[in-house]
């Protein structure tokens, strides 16, 4: 469980209780809704933020118990099976392993082995006992649950082998498929036209008004949600954020015109008025290290801050 201050626990079991009945309620309009409107999620980076172990069956249902959506990387195992791990060695996640363990793979492992590994307990001793898990197992759990979302950002997979498993669970509405390669989401879309996506861009302003240039010249051709790194500097200084409030407030207005979902993440964010004002510059989604924190936010926006 998540480790929460004791005079906040009423507090964050309220703004479960409104995310809960904001999420279902978001879902179930969206259900006869055209493809053309996804819905507004908050990603919890890595399964559930810094609340759990990353990457694991744990922390995906500890997000959807408290109505966020998990987001997991993917990588394959040497004998060929999908399963939800970040890094690409051993070297930070697992403990009680050697040396010699901690510069291997996930691909160059078969999944039996990759299993032997503790991935829990390196965010403390009471999450021991959580291991990777494969991604037919996730599946497994989102099946006949459509209000169970997931974003998912591959690392090194092939499209085709993760196209099959998700119509073989039968989830193609539920996943967001997560990459920072426009032809990639498109490559995707041609395979489940059905699923959502996500494109996500970091950057300088210069940088990004380049890219956004391009996905303009074929008019965001396959994304239903777009994330946007943002840098927070100071909030007390005329311009708190990189990208800038301008840039941020006028991509929000466009976004929203092709009915793409405008997501930002600020990397190790904890400050409830980061997330507010920048839902006060348009911003409809938040990828997040702290959900608490970004529920709570939320909960307290009210929309005629919106500038």
């Amino acid at each position: 469980m998540m480790h929460l201050n004791p005079q906040r626990n009423c507090l964050w079991n309220s703004t479960i209780a409104i995310a809960c009945t904001f999420a279902c309620a978001v879902f179930a309009t969206n259900s006869s809704a055209k493809e053309t409107s996804p819905q507004f999620h908050i990603q919890a980076h890595r399964g559930a933020g810094n609340a759990m172990p990353e990457n694991t069956l744990e922390s995906f249902e500890w997000s959807w118990k408290h109505a966020v959506t998990p987001e997991s990387d993917l990588r394959v195992t040497k004998d060929g099976t999908i399963v939800c791990f970040h890094d690409p060695n051993f070297k930070r996640v697992p403990v009680d392993i050697t040396d010699l363990q901690k510069n291997q793979s996930i691909e160059k492992l078969p999944l039996a082995d990759v299993q032997k590994f503790d991935v829990g307990k390196f965010r403390g001793s009471q999450f021991a006992g959580q291991h990777v898990p494969t991604l037919a197992s996730v599946f497994a759990e989102m099946r006949g649950h459509p209000e169970r979302l997931f974003y998912i950002d591959i690392k090194s997979i092939k499209l085709d082998q993760l196209a099959a498993l998700v119509r073989k669970f039968k989830v193609e509405r539920q996943i967001i498929f997560t990459s920072e390669k426009p032809q990639l989401i498109r490559d995707w879309k041609k395979r489940v036209p059905e699923s959502m996506t996500l494109l996500w861009n970091r950057g300088s302003e210069e940088e990004l008004t380049k890219k956004m240039d391009d996905l303009r010249k074929t008019d965001f051709a396959g994304i239903t949600h777009l994330q946007i790194h943002v840098k927070v500097i100071d909030l007390k200084s005329d311009e708190p954020f990189i990208p800038s409030s301008p840039f941020l407030r006028s991509l929000g207005k466009e976004l929203k015109a092709h009915h793409i979902v405008f997501q930002t993440f600020t990397a190790e964010c904890n400050d409830e008025q980061v997330y507010q004002r920048l839902m006060a510059l348009g911003v409809e989604s938040f990828a997040t290290d702290y959900p608490e924190v970004t529920l709570h936010a939320m909960q307290s926006f009210r929309p005629e801050q919106r500038q």
